[in-house]
Formats: C-alpha cells, sequence, structure tokens
C-alpha cells in the first residue's frame, strides 16, 4: 500500500505536465488547412509541421535521456516545461509559415524533455510485475493531452483563432511548470551527478547492441509512422470526400485519444485474461479495422468512430513496447526510454512525409490500407517474441 500509494503521488506530481508536453503534440493536425490559408503556405508544407514538431523532438533524445540520469528527470523535466510555455506564446505571434515552421521545432525540442523522462521516473518507482499497469496510468495523462490538443483546436479555432489556441496551450503548460516547482518539494530530492557524455555513448552502444533493444525501436518507429503520419491529411481527406473537414478531422484525433483511454482503463484485466503477447495481437487487429473502415468510410460519424478503434489498438501495441524497453537496461532506464521516444519520433517525423507519398502516388485508400497491414504485421511480429 505504501509502495502504490508513492507512485499515485509521483503519477499525480506528473500529470500536468505530461499532459501539455503531449497536447502541443498534436496541436496543428486539424489546423491544417486553416494555417495555410492564414500564412499563405500550400496544404501538403503546411502538414510538415507535425514533422517539424516531431524530429526534434526525436533528435533531443539521446541528449535529455542521459542528462536526465545524471542530473535528475525533475530538475530537467522542470526546465523543459518552462520553455514549453515561452516559445508557445512566441507561436502565437509567428508572422508566417517559415517562422511557424521553425517555432514548432523549437517546441519540438522542449516537448521532449517530458514524457519520456516521466515513463523513466515512474519505471525506477515501479516495479516490473506492476510496471505496466503503472505507465498505462501515466500514459493516460498523455491521451488526454491527445485529446485536448486534437480537439480543443478545432473546435476552439473558430471563436478564438488558431493564434488564441497556441495562447491556451501555453496556459497548460504554464500550469504543469507551477505544479512541478511546488508540487515536487514533498519528494524526495534526486542526486545530481556529472555528466559524462563518453559514458552517455556507451550505454547507448550498449543497448543497441542488444538484439530485442533493435527490435523493439524499430517497431516503435514503425508503428510511429504508420498512425501518426495519416494524421494530418483527415481534414484534407473529408473534405475530397465531401463529408467533413476541420472539426470533423479534429474530432477524430480526439476519438483515437479516447480509444487510448478506454485501453487504459481495461490493461489490468486484458493483460490477466490473455496476456501481453495475444494483446498485441488483437491491437494489431483493431488497427487494420480502423483503417480499412478510415480507407472506405462514408460518413463522417463512421469515420471518427474508427479513430476510436485505432486509438484501442494502437495502444495495446505501443504500451506493451513501453513497457518491455523500461526493462532493458534497468541501470540507465532513461538512456533506454529516450531511445525509444527518439525512434517514435523519427518515426512521426517520416510519417506524414510518407503516407503524403503514396496518397500522391496510389490515392488515400491504398494508403490507408497499407498502414493498416503493416500494423497487424508489425503486431504478429512482437506477439512471437517474449
Amino acid at each position: 500500500m505504501i509502495f502504490e500509494s508513492a507512485v499515485g503521488r509521483l503519477i499525480a506530481l506528473l500529470a500536468l505536465t505530461v499532459f501539455s508536453g503531449a497536447l502541443v503534440t498534436r496541436l496543428t493536425d486539424p489546423l491544417v488547412a486553416v494555417l495555410a490559408q492564414d500564412l499563405g503556405g500550400t496544404a501538403a508544407r503546411t502538414a510538415l509541421l507535425a514533422s517539424a514538431f516531431a524530429l526534434p523532438f526525436a533528435l533531443i533524445q539521446p541528449i535529455l535521456g542521459p542528462v536526465g540520469d545524471a542530473l535528475g528527470k525533475r530538475r530537467v523535466m522542470t526546465v523543459a516545461v518552462g520553455l514549453l510555455c515561452l516559445l508557445l506564446i512566441a507561436c502565437a505571434a509567428a508572422p508566417d509559415l517559415g517562422t511557424l515552421t521553425v517555432l514548432r521545432a523549437l517546441t519540438g525540442l522542449a516537448a521532449g524533455g517530458l514524457t519520456p523522462l516521466a515513463i523513466a521516473l515512474v519505471s525506477d518507482t515501479a516495479p516490473a510485475d506492476s510496471r505496466q499497469v503503472a505507465l498505462s496510468r501515466l500514459v493516460a495523462c498523455a491521451i488526454a493531452g491527445q485529446i485536448a490538443g486534437g480537439s480543443a483546436a478545432a473546435l476552439l479555432e473558430p471563436y478564438i483563432g488558431w493564434r488564441g489556441v497556441m495562447l491556451a496551450a501555453s496556459a497548460a503548460a504554464a500550469v504543469g511548470f507551477v505544479t512541478l516547482t511546488l508540487g515536487g518539494r514533498g519528494f524526495p530530492a534526486e542526486p545530481r551527478n556529472r555528466f559524462d557524455p563518453w559514458g552517455a555513448a556507451r550505454s547507448y552502444l550498449h543497448i543497441l547492441r542488444l538484439p530485442a533493444a533493435r527490435v523493439l525501436y524499430a517497431s516503435v518507429a514503425v508503428e510511429g509512422g504508420f498512425v501518426f503520419g495519416s494524421f494530418p491529411y483527415f481534414a484534407l481527406e473529408l473534405g475530397d470526400r465531401g463529408i467533413g473537414g476541420t472539426a470533423e478531422a479534429g474530432l477524430a484525433v480526439a476519438a483515437f485519444g479516447a480509444g487510448g483511454l478506454f485501453y487504459t482503463a481495461i490493461a489490468k484485466l486484458v493483460l490477466r485474461s490473455i496476456g501481453q503477447n495475444r494483446m498485441v495481437m488483437l491491437g494489431g487487429c483493431l488497427c487494420l479495422l480502423s483503417y480499412t473502415i478510415f480507407a472506405f468510410a462514408p460518413t463522417a460519424h463512421l469515420f471518427i468512430a474508427s479513430g476510436g478503434a485505432l486509438g484501442t489498438g494502437m495502444f495495446m501495441i505501443h504500451n506493451s513496447i513501453q513497457t518491455r524497453v523500461t526493462e532493458v537496461a534497468p541501470r540507465a532506464r532513461g538512456t533506454a526510454v529516450a531511445l525509444h521516444a527518439f525512434h517514435f519520433f523519427l518515426g512521426q517525423t517520416a510519417g506524414p512525409v510518407v503516407f503524403g507519398a503514396i496518397l500522391h502516388m496510389a490515392g488515400a485508400r491504398t494508403a490507408f490500407m497499407v498502414g493498416g497491414f503493416c500494423l497487424i504485421s508489425l503486431a504478429g511480429i512482437l506477439a512471437r517474441r517474449k
């Protein structure tokens, strides 16, 4: 009970910070058409704002992981969420698409110091036999942020504009900063060690030599690319079919988040009933079903509902990968989780480019079906491994 209470208090402390980091991840996805019109860019170029955020998020991980291990994960998170707040204010004042792209990249750097370090911090506290359930609760905070980021951006933009949406996200980051700063006083001080870049490099090489680690990192890159690579094109595809636009795209992203929250609610029961490997395979089946519906949905309601099934299926796969990663190198968990986030967001960086290329060459239906078959194939590979 004492341990469970300690884990619960830690997750409560990190919740708003993780929420604000996830909030900005999908913030521009449903706004592609609006931003393109207001800032004078093409829809294809504006869709790459997702990649502009994801690539720096990925590239900062090899630095922030060992820095968090050395200087203290909570300390690094506090600085990162403070910077995130300021950068979102700057995004709200961006005069053109080029400036917004640069600021979006800097925002990705700041957000990179939040959820991955929070995962490592909770994993340091939670024992292996209950870690997946504990992480699913932390993931619920990130999912809630994604729901708010996608849906609020689409629903609030007609009333406060996209600049107002950026300021609202900045306010959420400010609340996370205050909570982490003041609430952290009730926890033991984190030890501070000297940052050793050569030691960090050796740690990365050691982890990457492990065959299990390479499979997990490749898997999460494929998953991130094919799931999130499609999101920036939702509004465009709905518009082309004449069944929706920005609002419906935002609701589909929100439904994805709601599906993820549903997973966190049933994770303990499903794991106990069918085990991790069968759950991963079930997740792959749900992903294939979702992308099939995306490809052929005749109404916005069906398209949006499919987002919920995708969220449930994707997090069945993702949370299992995430849990296995925390066991790869227990003495350098921040570094191992950082590599996980690096590959996940590297996949998200390439995702919009790959999805857009398939869409351009073969159409949206083919692009969605390719994504679905890749995800169920990935689930099959993971389900066969211990």
